[in-house]
C-alpha cells in the first residue's frame, strides 16, 4: 500500500505512521543542516506554531534549545533580531509566555479581552493589594518617558519575600497591561522583561487589523490541526486555549459538511484505537513523508511537540514524569531532564547540566525507554549528540558521571 500504510476505506493510520506525521509537523523529522538566522528562522517558528520562553538555563534556556533540536546551525542571537528589530515575531501568553509569529497578534485581541475577564477573580485572590489602582500611572509613565521594567515602577513599594509570585503592586500591574494588550514586551534585558506601549511594539498594520469571533474561532481549529496534523476535538481545543471545545465541535461539523475535515482513526502506543480529525489530503501528506530519520535529538522538556503531556504518553508511550509512592513521593528523574529522540521514537531522557565555570557539560545519568537496547552504536550516537550539545552550551568537554548509563524504569501506572 506504499509508505505509510494509510488504509483508504477506513482511513486508518499505524502507530509508526502517527508519530512520523506528527513529528513531520512539529519539523523534527527535517535535516538538522538547514539554515537559521533571519527568513528561515521566522519561517521555521511560524512552522512550528510557537517556542515557548522559559528562564531556566539548566544547559541553555528553552526557547534556544527547541530552535537548536531542529537547527544545529542555531544561535541565540539569531533570535534577538527577529523580536526587537524586524518586529518578525512577539511574545504573549499561550499556555505560558511563548515567542509567536508576529501575525498572529490580531487573533491576541481575543485573548485580551477574554483574559480581562477571566483572570480578574483570581488575580485578587493570587496577589497583594494596590496593582489596579497603578494601571494609569504605569501607561502614562510609559507615554512620557519610553520603555520600562519591573525594577524602573513602584520606587518604594514593599518587594515580595514570599516566593516567585509574590510582586509588588507595579510588578503585578505590568503584568496585567502585558496579558490584557495594553503594553508589549519590546525586548529582554539580561532576560528581565521590557514593555512599552502595544502600538509602538506592533507594526501599525497589524496592530489595526480586526477578526470576527467566528474568523477567530476558525483560526484557532485551523492553524491548531495544521500544526498537530491529526487531532481530536479536545486536543485542537486545548492547542491554543482561544476557543471551548463545543465551538470546536461546530467547527468540525460544518468542515465535516463541506469535506474539508474527515474522520479517522488513529492506532496509540498501546494498540488502542483513537478517533481524530484530518484533513482529506491525509493519505497524499502520508505518501510525501520522507524516509523516518535515524538521527538522534535531545531536546527541551517544554518542546511545543511535547506540550501535551497526555497526547504524548499515547501516541509514543512516553510518561514525561514518573515518581513512584513508596513509602513516599520519590522521582525516578530529577525535575528538569531532556527528552532524547532517536528518528520517530522517544527512546530516553537524559540528566545533564552546563558547568559554565570549568566549560564542561556534566551528564549525570541517561535513562533508557522500556524495551531500548543501548547498543554500542546507540550509544556511541548518543554521546555524539551530547558533545554537539556541549558547543551549542558553550562547553568544551563533556563529563560522564560513573554509573551514568542507568537501567531502563517501568512506567509508573
Amino acid at each position: 500500500m506504499g509508505r505509510g500504510a494509510v488504509r483508504l476505506a477506513a482511513m486508518h493510520v499505524p502507530n509508526a505512521t502517527a508519530r512520523h506525521l506528527f513529528l513531520q509537523h512539529h519539523a523534527l523529522t527535517d535535516p538538522r543542516h538547514g539554515p537559521a538566522k533571519g527568513a528561515d528562522l521566522a519561517a521555521l517558528i511560524d512552522r512550528i506554531g510557537f517556542v515557548q520562553v522559559d528562564s531556566i538555563s539548566t544547559v541553555e534556556r528553552a526557547h534556544h534549545m527547541i530552535l537548536w533540536a531542529r537547527r544545529h546551525n542555531y544561535r541565540p542571537a539569531a533570535l534577538k533580531p527577529l523580536l526587537e528589530q524586524d518586529r518578525a515575531l512577539f511574545e504573549h501568553w499561550t499556555h505560558d509566555a511563548s515567542i509567536l509569529p508576529m501575525a498572529l497578534f490580531p487573533q491576541w485581541k481575543h485573548r485580551f479581552a477574554r483574559d480581562a475577564t477571566r483572570l480578574q477573580a483570581s488575580w485578587q485572590r493570587w496577589f497583594r493589594d494596590g496593582y489596579t489602582a497603578q494601571f494609569d500611572t504605569i501607561l502614562n509613565h510609559i507615554a512620557a518617558h519610553g520603555p520600562v521594567s519591573s525594577s524602573d515602577v513602584g520606587i518604594g513599594e514593599e518587594r515580595g519575600k514570599g516566593g516567585w509570585w509574590d510582586w509588588h503592586p507595579s510588578k503585578t500591574a505590568l503584568e496585567w497591561l502585558w496579558r490584557t494588550g495594553q503594553i508589549a514586551v519590546t525586548r529582554r534585558d539580561a532576560f528581565r522583561k521590557v514593555y512599552d506601549l502595544t502600538e509602538n511594539v506592533i507594526p501599525a498594520e497589524i496592530y489595526r487589523t480586526e477578526t470576527s469571533p467566528q474568523q477567530h474561532c476558525d483560526w484557532a481549529c485551523t492553524s491548531a490541526l495544521a500544526n498537530l496534523g491529526f487531532a481530536d476535538e479536545t486536543e485542537i481545543a486545548r492547542y491554543w486555549h482561544a476557543v471551548d471545545k463545543a465551538a470546536v465541535q461546530d467547527w468540525a461539523r460544518a468542515e465535516i459538511a463541506a469535506s474539508r475535515l474527515i474522520r479517522i482513526t488513529v492506532e496509540q502506543a498501546d494498540g488502542a484505537l483513537r478517533p481524530a480529525l484530518a484533513r482529506p489530503d491525509l493519505s497524499a501528506r502520508v505518501q510525501a513523508l520522507p524516509d523516518a530519520p535515524t538521527a538522534l535529538r535531545i531536546l527541551s522538556p517544554f518542546d511545543p511537540a511535547l506540550r501535551d503531556r497526555a497526547r504524548i504518553e499515547r501516541l509514543f508511550g512516553f510518561h514525561y514524569r514518573i515518581e513512584v509512592f513508596v513509602p513516599e513521593p520519590k522521582r525516578h528523574y530529577g525535575y528538569y531532564v531532556f527528552p532524547v529522540l532517536e528518528g520517530t521514537r522517544l527512546i530516553g531522557r537524559a540528566d545533564a547540566k552546563a558547568d559554565r565555570s570549568t566549560g564542561t557539560l556534566r551528564i549525570r545519568a541517561f535513562w533508557p525507554e522500556p524495551g531500548v537496547r543501548m547498543t554500542q552504536a546507540r550509544i556511541r550516537k548518543l554521546t555524539r549528540e551530547l558533545e554537539r550539545l556541549a558547543v551549542f552550551a558553550h562547553c568544551t568537554t563533556c563529563d560522564y558521571a560513573s554509573g551514568w548509563q542507568r537501567d531502563p524504569l517501568s512506567p509508573a501506572r
